[in-house]
Parts: structure tokens; C-alpha cells; sequence
């Protein structure tokens, strides 16, 4: 049978899958809606390039810190506490985001809510991963991140015009509303400690990253997570500052050029699952959708040339006439080449790193190399980016962004290639 969108959200019937979606959609309405609020940071304060990438980085930093502990804690402990005070952490977040005054209190800010974003994502993934039925990983987790999707859509489009329309206080007062809801759902329909399967004794160590580094296929992902993190946290920092610096694009229509690409990517992920659980061939998926990002990626530049070129749309709204020139169409399009890409690879990474974790009873483990993977590149990578943005071009730095992530797919498709037959994935039974 054929998988549709419907078929994925209809899980939404069950609680705790409700529950855990719900922390997915208050994290992801977050982050969009933050990304967005920090273009206009960088306008109002006038950042430099590089204290742009700071950011991104310093999001990242305390995540890569915190990312092993955090594993383990989840591999013994009981992971609904971690969901809760995730939530609860993202609150304080969002009103310390009201008093911001400068750059240096915006980055700080982004620290404390790296923290939060950490706890929701990693506990999340790894208990969908774990209460998921046999051979079903695949599905709960495209769905899982199908509602991620939409619910970053959801920050894109609402997220931006609050920006545009209110402000920064009543924008961070409905975060901090949905994220209070999401705390509901969590305490009253998730069971208690819902991951915590292992002694601590033979809980994530030394030992367990270990024999899974020891997996070919383990080694591969890892490095080009890394890689790839690079490339893709550069578009996700700096495209928005772009619209928004160089061509005056507000953050309305900055939230309907980042919706392209979401909306592309919720439609399709939870089939893009489903799919990848019965044609098999996984890492073939994560390939296709790196190249796709490394061809919208190198297209972001084309804003400057599309500017003064294609015709500008005149669209009526609630709040008057906004003018959408050559460089908003010619965004909007690159971002929507994004989402594809991230639907064919995001449920064919994570499905891979459960399976993996599954063959030493440690999906938690699993999940947190998956994490670091990406942390340490996303820690370096906007620095990097925001350098070369600054000492150079915004063309070369989103050129430079997209030879990382081809770089990345041609090591990966090497690796994978070259690895014997016994040491391919197969599907995980349960037991």
C-alpha cells in the first residue's frame, strides 16, 4: 500500500505519540520563529559576519557539551523528566529573550536555549525510537519529524508575521503559550519512564561509542553529518540575513520563503519514511537528498542576479502591499529544493543510527553520535561560513557552504560502497 501524509499523521490517535509530537511542534515553532527574530538582530544591532556565525555556534557549543551526559542520562534515567524540563527550560527562554538589548545578550540567550533544544530533541527522537512497534521505526520517525515540519512551517509563517506585525514581546509570549501546552500533553498522556531500559552499569560509556564506531556504516554517517552540518547550518543562519540585509525583505515574507522549503518537506517526509522501510537502501537516500541541498545551496546566490531582473509580485495583505522582487522568487525557490533534499535524507539517517543502536541495546547512544556529529560541525561551520561572508563575498560563503556538503555525500557514497557485504544494514526484528 502506498504511504500518504494522512496515513503518517493519523498516528497522532495514539497519546504518547501525541505527547511526543507535541514537544516536536513547540521545539520547531521555536527555532524557526528564533531564526527568523535573529536576522532582524543582526539588522538592528549591525553585526559583522562573524558574529553572526556566533549565533549559530553558540546554540551549538553547549549542545555538543552536553549532547554524551545526555545520552547516558537517557539510557538509565527516565527520559519524560528530560522532555519536561526541556519545555519548561524554553519558556525561560523566550522571556529572556524579551530583555535582549545587544549582540552579545542575543548570543548568550542562544546558549540557554541550545540547552533546551537538546533535551527535547535528543529524549524525543530516542523514546519515538523506543516505543515505536518492531519494523516501524521508519514510519514513527518520518511522522515524528513530519509534524517537526509542520510545525516549523507553522513558526515560518505565523512566527513571522507576529515578528512583522507585533513585535519581539508578543511573538515570545505565544512561543512560551505553545510550549506550555506541549508540557500538558507530555505530563498527563506519556507513561513514565518511557526510555531507561539499561543498568547503569551497561549504560552508554567509552565502551558502547566504541563497538558503534566499530560499525562501517556508523563511521560513515558520523563523518558526514559532520560535514554536511557545515554546509546546511550556513543557509539556516544566513539566508534569512540575507534576504533581510541585502535586498530589504521583511520578515513576513522571509517566513514565506523559509515555508517554501518547510512545506515541501512536511508534505512529503512521513511518505518519504514509510518508503524507506520498504524499498530498503537506505544510506542511497541519505546520498540523493546531500546533493539536492548542495545544488539549492550554490543557488542561493542567484538572489543577487534574479533582483532587478525577474519582475517584482505586488501581493495584498491584512497588513498592506508587500512588494516581492526577483530576489524573494528566487529564494523561495532554493529553499523549496532544500526541502525535498531534507525529506529524502532526514528519515533514512535517523531510521539508520536506531537500527544501528538496536544491535547493542543502546539507541540512545546512538542517537547522541548522531547529535555530536552534526554539533561539532555546526559549531565551526557558521564561524567558518560568517568569515568568509565577511573577509570575501555572501557569494563565495554560500558557494563555499555548498562544496562542503558535496564533499561530504562523494566521502559518504565512497565509504558505503566500499563496505563488504556482511557489514550493510539489514532491517532490526524485534525481539
Amino acid at each position: 500500500m502506498v504511504s500518504v501524509p494522512g496515513k503518517s499523521l493519523s498516528l497522532l490517535k495514539n497519546r504518547e505519540f501525541a505527547a511526543l509530537a507535541g514537544t516536536a511542534f513547540a521545539r520547531s515553532q521555536a527555532y524557526s520563529t528564533v531564526i527568523i527574530a535573529l536576522a532582524l538582530y543582526a539588522d538592528i544591532y549591525q553585526t559583522t559576519g562573524i558574529v553572526e556565525g556566533l549565533f549559530g555556534t553558540a546554540f551549538a557549543f553547549v549542545q555538543l557539551l552536553i549532547v554524551l551526559p545526555l545520552g547516558r542520562k537517557i539510557d538509565t534515567g527516565n527520559a519524560k523528566h528530560f522532555l519536561l524540563a526541556g519545555l519548561a527550560l524554553n519558556v525561560v527562554v523566550f522571556g529572556a529573550f524579551i530583555l535582549v538589548d545587544n549582540a552579545v545578550h542575543v548570543i548568550l540567550v542562544r546558549m540557554l536555549q541550545g540547552i533546551g533544544a537538546s533535551l527535547l530533541w535528543i529524549t524525543g527522537s530516542t523514546v519515538v525510537g523506543e516505543i515505536s512497534p518492531d519494523d516501524e521505526s521508519g514510519r514513527w520517525l518520518g511522522s515524528y519529524n513530519q509534524v517537526a515540519a509542520i510545525s516549523s512551517l507553522f513558526g515560518d509563517i505565523v512566527g513571522g508575521y507576529l515578528l512583522y506585525a507585533h513585535g519581539f514581546t508578543l511573538t515570545y509570549l505565544v512561543l512560551s503559550g505553545v510550549t506550555i501546552g506541549a508540557f500538558v500533553l507530555v505530563f498527563f498522556n506519556l507513561r513514565d519512564n518511557p526510555g531507561g531500559r539499561k543498568d547503569p552499569e551497561d549504560a552508554t560509556s567509552l565502551e558502547t561509542f566504541g563497538a558503534l564506531l566499530n560499525r562501517p556504516l556508523i563511521r560513515a554517517l558520523v563523518f558526514f553529518r559532520l560535514s554536511f552540518s557545515v554546509g546546511k547550518m550556513a543557509v539556516i543562519i544566513f539566508l534569512p540575513i540575507f534576504a533581510i540585509r541585502e535586498f530589504g525583505i521583511s520578515e513576513f515574507a522571509v517566513g514565506w520563503i523559509l515555508a517554501g522549503g518547510k512545506l515541501t518537506k512536511s508534505i512529503s517526509q512521513g511518505y518519504v519514511g514509510d518508503l524507506t522501510d520498504r524499498i530498503g537502501r537506505k544510506p542511497y537516500f541519505v546520498a540523493a537528498g546531500a546533493l539536492v541541498y548542495g545544488v539549492g545551496t550554490a543557488f542561493i546566490p542567484f538572489a543577487l542576479v534574479a533582483e532587478g531582473t525577474l519582475e517584482p509580485v505586488y501581493v495584498e495583505t491584512f497588513e498592506g502591499t508587500i512588494r516581492l522582487g526577483g530576489a524573494f522568487l528566487s529564494l523561495f525557490a532554493a529553499y523549496a529544493i532544500l526541502g525535498v533534499a531534507d525529506s529524502l535524507r532526514l528519515p533514512a539517517s535517523m531510521s539508520l543510527f536506531v537500527e544501528e543502536g538496536e544491535r547493542f541495546d543502546s539507541v540512545a547512544s546512538s542517537m547522541s553520535l548522531r547529535s555530536i556529529s552534526w554539533k561539532i560541525g555546526q559549531v565551526a561551520g557558521p564561524l567558518m561560513v560568517g568569515a568568509v561572508k565577511e573577509f570575501v563575498s555572501t557569494t563565495a560563503a554560500f558557494l563555499f557552504a555548498a562544496g562542503f556538503i558535496l564533499f561530504a555525500t562523494g566521502v559518504f557514497v565512497l565509504t558505503y560502497r566500499r563496505m563488504k557485504p556482511t557489514e550493510t544494514p539489514n532491517p532490526v526484528a524485534g525481539d
